[in-house]
């Protein structure tokens, strides 16, 4: 299946077509489900838009897995759309973001299985990978120093877990033979230039890096990991290099092949899809739509990045400790300024899960197919019709979601939590369906703000959220966030809503 494209000229006009400019950039996003690729003019507009799916296999519960080689070809695919009907030539640079999902190769850089059925087409576990609760207990009982810094507890979606999973479990299959573990930001930047240094963006906020003391070998050696020490990390990366910095000598012959580009243009250290979202929005320019927000400091910003899970990004110019919140970071998003990252495991695929799990979700797909609607617009749509004169919130006053259906990332930083409804009925139609779609979103809504009110007890203070990704597309999404966390109404809806689209 091709993925969706859009470019001026395709039926919506952008601007900056009509005058080439001199210069271009390409951004290529690879998150949970698909690949995206942008491509931009040297002032930041948009002039071009693809997007393509990505396989994922789930074996078996809570083991989640996709392919290196399947990404890869997905970059490519989007890659070569964008770039069609224009001067290849007058690309300046190219860079990558990627959800931390750890990448496994053979010493010669070939795909290792992390199964076992022994596929190694499937050499990547995912982010969302839940199957190495047994090693991040045992890491959590160390209680080592490195802990301090994702908010006293190592979340089950951390590389180290994972790490000591493969080792415990996989060892002559994958462990033994394996050459590299990359973060698939890292493994993209590799594989387009042939340069193996890793993102500090990524060794910071995943793998227990830190920017300012490097590696900790006593921490690799109590959680039985010294294979790593041995060899100086080599397998996990001792060359780190600050994101957006320039790789090797740009852009490999063979890649440039794979993606339509020229060899040799500039490719950037990569960011977590997470981070490059709320690198974009913390650093939006808000002058001329009359927001409260502007003039305020970038520290009052709270960026949500909202899609298949979601990710809080808040920083400091200061190092805050916020127990449950991942961080504080140095200079792993915002050059300079110390980050910490707050989150829900899941938010999208939560919403997707309650909604194609009714029984009126058959009718839903019908009615919504016949409008030429999403199931979310039809939904919200018909929350309009049913709620009468009241506010469309006050339609769950009998109904409650807990939503920490795959665990709590923040701020409980739990991850044998499981999500609960309470107030059901013995009815089961589309009413009942809209509801519980609304109860949802509100209890993710209710984790934001509990989110926010641990980060704020911490010593941040924040006055505006920043959301892009996905769900900040959904107005009631939106809404719901701005009634629930405090804010104030259709002129900060309006702005979050621009800010989601560009």
């Amino acid at each position: 299946m091709m993925g969706e494209q859009t470019r001026e000229g395709g039926g919506t006009t952008m601007p900056g077509r009509d005058q080439e400019p001199r210069s271009y950039y390409v951004g290529v996003d690879v998150g949970t489900g698909s690949v995206r690729a942008a491509l931009v003019d040297q002032r930041g507009i948009l002039l071009a838009f693809a997007d393509q799916p990505i396989n994922q296999w789930e074996p078996q519960f809570n083991h989640h897995e996709q392919s290196s080689e399947d990404i890869w070809a997905a970059c490519c695919v989007v890659t070569k759309q964008v770039v069609q009907g224009i001067d290849v030539n007058q690309i300046r640079g190219l860079g990558f973001d990627a959800t931390c999902s750890l990448v496994v190769l053979d010493k010669q850089f070939r795909p290792l299985p992390v199964n076992h059925e022994g596929d190694p087409h499937r050499n990547i576990i995912m982010w969302l990978d839940h199957r190495a609760v047994s090693q991040v207990h045992r890491i959590n009982e160390t209680k080592h120093s490195v802990l301090q810094c994702v908010g006293g507890v190592m979340s089950v979606e951390m590389q180290a877990p994972k790490l000591l999973w493969l080792k415990e479990n996989m060892r002559e299959t994958c462990w033994d033979k394996a050459g590299h573990f990359f973060d698939l930001p890292d493994f993209l930047s590799w594989k387009a230039t042939g340069v193996s240094a890793r993102s500090l963006c990524s060794l910071v906020c995943k793998w227990t890096y830190s920017a300012e003391k490097g590696w900790d070998d006593s921490f690799w050696k109590m959680i039985g990991l010294e294979d790593f020490v041995a060899d100086n990390y080599s397998k996990i990366g001792n060359q780190v290099l600050p994101p957006g910095a320039s790789l090797g000598h740009g852009l490999t012959p063979e890649a440039a092949k794979d993606l339509g580009l020229p060899a040799g243009i500039a490719v950037a250290a990569s960011l977590i899809d997470a981070h490059a979202g709320g690198l974009g929005v913390i650093g939006a320019d808000v002058r001329g739509y009359g927001l409260a927000c502007e003039g305020q400091p970038v520290t009052s910003r709270l960026a949500v990045i909202c899609g298949t899970s979601s990710c809080h990004m808040g920083i400091s110019k200061d190092p805050i400790f916020v127990p449950g919140v991942w961080g504080p970071y140095f200079s792993a998003m915002v050059p300079g300024f110390w980050l910490n990252e707050g989150g829900q495991s899941v938010t999208g695929k939560l919403i997707d899960h309650m909604v194609q799990g009714h029984a009126a979700f058959p009718e839903l797909q019908a009615k919504a197919t016949a409008r030429c609607q999403s199931v979310y617009a039809y939904l919200n749509s018909h929350l309009d019709l049913i709620k009468k004169a009241r506010p469309v919130g006050f339609l769950t006053v009998d109904l409650h979601v807990w939503p920490d259906f795959h665990g709590n990332r923040s701020p409980l930083a739990d991850l044998t939590l499981k999500g609960m409804v309470t107030g059901l009925k013995l009815s089961q139609d589309l009413d009942d369906l809209a509801i519980l779609y609304l109860a949802t979103v509100q209890a993710i809504a209710f984790g934001t703000r509990l989110i926010i009110e641990a980060m704020e007890a911490a010593g941040h203070s924040f006055s505006t959220l920043f959301l892009c990704g996905g769900l900040s597309k959904n107005p009631l999404f939106v809404q719901m966030h701005a009634d629930i966390t405090g804010g104030n109404g259709k002129n900060e809806q309006s702005w979050e809503g621009r800010a989601s689209q560009t």
